[in-house]
């Protein structure tokens, strides 16, 4: 009888063990690219799935990868350009799940925004200015380069700093940059603060639909973790159609992580969520990025992306 009864406690153990919610950090910037992972917090869909996620703010892109080493987050949302830098590093980190992807309809959203007294009418106007970027390498940073190129200046003749997206407004109204590379709703924030205008919606004419942040984790952690992992991702596949099709939800929970106005929010769509990453997907990545020198070695895109 009481061998009976062990048993049957063990097995009560191991099965409540079975169903106890991993707890995960979710680590992204101020910005709608992570809004899948915003939406399935608030609209319970993570703990509908199992899993207890809680989404922890992040001043800088290229701040992820550390992050998520130090383990003070375990997944985070590095644009596809911190990622690649990170990883041909030599830190060992794997994408496991889509987050946003560049699109016709919200490639214009990004740009870069000028401030009053400064005058940008074409391309080679940014010579000689100071620009922030929230994140040098990182994925505005990084497009912008390729526009600049594209268009026959040199990238070194512009003055490259890190701004964090919550600090754009202040430092383009002291005069501390010329110009922020940058996105909605922090855009029109902007403009309706009458702090300057827009300089080049410099995405909207490279018009590419490569991702622009994915949700990635060390792979010793992914590969500890495998079962939470396919329950992320399939809450991340149920909470992309409420970004793409319900602008009422995606805006509250983006809203309420970057702390903008709400008004402001819904005035421009969310990047696009798309949950589902391909490896060849970051082939135009590693494409443009050794083409700036930013990589040292042969990538393989079939080891980064987790199967």
């Amino acid at each position: 009888m009481k061998k009976t009864l062990a048993i049957v406690a063990i097995s009560l153990m191991l099965t409540g063990a079975a169903f106890a919610q991993v707890k995960i950090q979710v680590g992204c910037t101020a910005t709608s690219d992570c809004a899948s992972a915003m939406v399935a917090v608030d609209e319970g869909i993570f703990k509908k799935h199992g899993l207890e996620v809680e989404m922890t703010p992040i001043g800088i892109n290229s701040n992820i990868p550390a992050a998520i080493l130090s383990n003070s987050i375990q997944i985070g949302g590095p644009t596809s350009t911190v990622f690649l830098q990170a990883v041909d590093g030599g830190l060992d980190l794997v994408a496991i799940a889509g987050a946003s992807i560049m699109s016709p309809v919200t490639n214009g959203n990004i740009s870069a925004f000028v401030r009053n007294g400064v005058t940008i009418k074409e391309p080679k106007d940014f010579v000689g200015k100071k620009v922030g970027a929230p994140g040098l390498n990182a994925f505005l940073h990084v497009l912008f380069v390729k526009w600049l190129v594209e268009k026959g200046v040199d990238p070194r003749s512009v003055n490259f700093v890190e701004v964090t997206f919550p600090t754009m407004s202040d430092i383009i109204k002291s005069g501390g940059v010329d110009a922020v590379l940058t996105g909605e709703p922090f855009v029109t924030r902007m403009l309706n603060a009458g702090l300057g205008s827009v300089g080049a919606r410099y995405a909207a004419e490279l018009a590419r639909t490569e991702p622009i942040i994915f949700y990635a984790a060390s792979r010793e952690w992914a590969d500890k973790n495998a079962v939470a992992i396919k329950k992320f991702r399939d809450a991340i596949a149920e909470t992309a159609p409420i970004v793409n099709g319900d602008r009422e939800k995606a805006s509250a929970s983006i809203a309420k992580f970057t702390k903008q106005p709400i008004e402001l929010v819904k005035a421009t769509p969310p990047n696009r969520s798309e949950p589902v990453l391909k490896p060849e997907q970051l082939g135009w990545w590693i494409e443009v990025m050794s083409s700036q020198k930013m990589l040292q070695s042969k990538l393989d895109t079939a080891k980064l992306v987790l199967k």
